[in-house]
């Protein structure tokens, strides 16, 4: 059933935990509800966002437009052979949930992605990602509906063009389409990626030489848990930067300066340097600037300190840009989705 409601309040919409309003809010359980959404917004003048779970999101002021969510729930296994399963899921869905569930069914490849934040349908809109594996790595089709004509379509993961936090949906077809449901490829084989972070680490520390895949998952949380602060807590959207990929030149005179810097390798002449340690480098690993601040065990996570405004928030963030951008000569990008 279709959900519209004026003037409404959209704090429990957000983890950053900001109050804010916005003049219509929608909600949506199903296609048909997408069609009638899309028809809707084609008789208003309103300016729109489409949100999941709001935790890749900040509002920095009242919204005067329209705020469109999916609560379209539901999963359906669509194929399933000796080697692998499609799994159709709604994309109102939590995504834990998801992933939660797989690794119970025996069917592998969300386990790296354990415990982010957010529903389905945003999983493919930003191409989440954690420890060495990216939600694209699993997404075999997206289902949608057409804001324009309120029509049905099917994309195929190649359409979509995949990269690093990155989408068609983020860029040329933002605010074009209503996610209704997407379609994953998980394995019945096992094959644990163990080389990205601390997690061999961890696994060492309890003795496991060869995890499970619900051992896996366990430790991910673990690692996220004691890194990321609880947004009921204190308001925060998880990683607010994305880490930069430099050039190997640039990345070479930095590593002769800082012989220790972290760093992942990405092609012949690029690799990616973690921009919390960029952060931590420039002195801002906890500290406050107003009523937000930067998370004393995680420098890639800005905080909500207690009623902090979406603006407070950004000055923090550019002021942190441009700390790093002088120091390093990088300029590091919010994975946040801001909306001014």
């Amino acid at each position: 059933m279709m959900n519209i409601q004026k003037d409404y309040n959209l704090l429990a919409h957000n983890t950053f935990g900001i109050d804010v309003r916005c003049k219509t809010f929608i909600e949506y359980s199903s296609e048909d509800d997408a069609s009638d959404v899309s028809h809707l917004l084609k008789e208003s003048k309103e300016s729109l966002i489409i949100i999941g779970g709001g935790s890749n999101l900040l509002l920095t002021k009242d919204y005067e437009g329209t705020v469109i969510h999916s609560t379209t729930m539901g999963h359906e296994v669509m194929s399933e052979s000796a080697d692998e399963v499609l799994l159709r899921v709604g994309s109102g869905e939590v995504w834990d949930d998801i992933a939660a569930m797989c690794v119970t069914h025996g069917w592998y490849g969300a386990e790296n992605l354990s415990l982010i934040p957010g529903e389905v349908g945003a999983s493919a809109v930003q191409n989440i990602g954690a420890y060495g594996a990216e939600v694209s790595d699993l997404i075999v089709k997206v289902e949608a509906v057409g804001i324009a004509d309120g029509r049905k379509y099917i994309f195929d993961a190649a359409d979509c063009r995949y990269g690093y936090r990155q989408s068609r949906f983020k860029h040329d077809w933002k605010n074009q389409y209503l996610m209704t449901y997407v379609i994953y490829r998980l394995k019945k084989t096992f094959e644990p990626k163990l080389d990205y972070g601390n997690i061999r680490a961890e696994l060492e520390r309890r003795g496991i030489t060869k995890p499970t895949a619900c051992q896996l998952r366990e430790v991910i949380i673990d690692i996220r848990q004691q890194k990321l602060p609880d947004p009921k807590v204190e308001g925060n959207a998880g990683s607010f930067f994305m880490n930069p990929i430099v050039e190997r030149e640039q990345y070479e005179h930095l590593q002769a300066q800082y012989p220790t810097m972290p760093h992942y390798h990405v092609d012949d002449t690029h690799e990616k340097i973690p921009a919390g340690w960029l952060i931590e480098q420039c002195g801002w690993k906890g500290k406050t600037l107003g009523r937000a601040g930067v998370h004393d065990k995680q420098a890639l996570v800005l905080v909500n300190r207690g009623g902090a405004t979406g603006q407070e928030i950004v000055t923090l963030c550019e002021t942190i840009r441009q700390d790093v951008k002088h120091r390093f000569d990088i300029q590091i990008e919010p994975e946040v989705n801001i909306i001014a």
